[in-house]
């Protein structure tokens, strides 16, 4: 079955917003996807030079010629340039019943703005009482509100103002507060809902068009409000991590990554099950293997979570004198998946890491063969980092990349009581990885 979404917006001619960004992110949850272009604008990603409105008329006779002809599951708003094709998007959501969900463009990520208070109030009398989702950023709910929004706390007062205005779920999206991490709340007048992640450096743009298209997509393929928010907030930080940078101004939106990454899921485990074939049949391989046991891992080409990296389910251990290990699946990781998290973030390269018992010879094994080498010492990691499980790892990582000014091939540490030294290499990928460390160890 074939579901359709469609956009209602502006034309921008780098990609990274308008249309073309909401039809990549159509694709992205496999729902076909129609286009109804209410501007072209001469833009890069440094600014946006001139926007030309395309005449109400025409937008009316675009959006009549889809209707008559295509099943619409649901659509999205973007730039609404005037205040008659405001009116003409409400009068064809209301003429037939369509699933709407509107992002209120009201100024570019560069700062160039788009409408009036005459287009605002256009909005808000004829468009939001049609909604099923507005989207607006904190800038835009405190236009449509009146509430200056300063905390998370004026973000549910700005939504419960807008939520008179005849919309049934408002998001209020909080990446533009200050604060470590980006807050979004989800309000539909019976609850509120907020959700956190971390704050990434930099403006990206295509962001907003990205979050309200992905909205329509679910909604258009069948989920609910509450399955299609959910959905779309595990995504953000996927697709925000890798903007691309195409030109000489802000990032923009990356939003085919899902794809790209689930197209890559059999090749990565392909590449460990190899990679672990290969590591067993080392000579001497048990001497190598850690207590704790061996983790390999590999990530997808675009990680942001231990789930997109595939490891060896309790990883490889001696069990009664016999060498045992599980069967390969994405996230079974966790230490060296953070690692490789850690480092993918410094150096993209990296997609891969194994751990090893330590051994002063194989560290010079490792030096012979030209691994770059680092370490850190658990005795002056601070007490609160060493409280956190997991976290002696990530504080490790940094001490590391500080000593050689990058990310090492080799990272090791001496332990502590009740800690095992450890050896752990890092690669591009798990199979080469296994490689150069068998030709390190080959006369071990």
């Amino acid at each position: 079955m074939v579901f359709t979404a469609l956009t209602v917006a502006g034309v921008d001619g780098c990609g990274g917003a308008g249309v073309l960004a909401d039809l990549k992110t159509f694709s992205t949850f496999k729902v076909h996807g129609a286009c109804v272009v209410t501007a072209l604008t001469a833009q890069n990603t440094k600014s946006i030079k001139k926007v030309l409105p395309v005449k109400p008329e025409f937008v009316e006779e675009q959006f009549q010629t889809i209707l008559d002809d295509l099943k619409i599951d649901a659509v999205k708003t973007g730039i609404l340039p005037s205040k008659e094709t405001v009116k003409i998007v409400a009068d064809f959501v209301d003429d037939y019943g369509l699933k709407l969900v509107v992002d209120p463009i009201f100024k570019s990520t560069t700062g160039k703005k788009f409408v009036d208070d005459e287009i605002i109030k256009t909005y808000i009398k004829n468009l939001l009482p049609l909604t099923k989702i507005v989207t607006p950023n904190i800038f835009e709910a405190s236009i449509l509100s009146g509430v200056k929004i300063k905390n998370m706390d004026d973000m549910v007062k700005a939504a419960e103002k807008i939520l008179k205005f005849g919309v049934e779920n408002v998001v209020v999206k909080g990446g533009h507060l200050k604060g470590k991490n980006v807050v979004d709340l989800f309000f539909n007048g019976k609850k509120s809902v907020f959700f956190t992640k971390p704050k990434l450096n930099g403006k990206i743009h295509g962001g907003g068009c990205f979050f309200s298209a992905a909205l329509t997509a679910c909604l258009a393929s069948g989920k609910n409000v509450s399955q299609a928010i959910e959905t779309v907030e595990k995504m953000v930080e996927e697709v925000f991590r890798f903007g691309l940078k195409i030109g000489k101004g802000l990032k923009v939106i990356h939003p085919l990554i899902p794809l790209y990454n689930e197209a890559e899921k059999c090749g990565v485990l392909e590449d460990v099950n190899l990679a672990l074939n290969k590591f067993l049949k080392f000579k001497k391989v048990h001497e190598f293997i850690a207590e704790v046991g061996t983790q390999i891992a590999e990530a997808l080409p675009y990680p942001s979570t231990i789930y997109h990296v595939a490891g060896v389910e309790g990883r490889i251990r001696k069990i009664k004198g016999k060498i045992v290990a599980g069967n390969v699946r994405f996230g079974v990781s966790t230490h060296m998946a953070r690692l490789i998290l850690a480092s993918n973030m410094l150096n993209p390269k990296i997609k891969a890491a194994l751990n090893l018992r330590y051994d002063k010879k194989l560290l010079k094994a490792l030096e012979k063969e030209k691994f770059t080498i680092s370490s850190f010492d658990r005795r002056f990691e601070p007490k609160k980092i060493k409280m956190v499980e997991g976290k002696t790892l990530d504080w490790g990582f940094k001490q590391a990349v500080k000593k050689i000014g990058k990310v090492p091939d080799v990272i090791y540490d001496l332990g502590e009581p009740g800690k095992e030294p450890m050896i752990r290499i890092l690669g591009e990928n798990a199979v080469k990885l296994v490689e150069k460390v068998g030709k390190a160890v080959k006369n071990f």
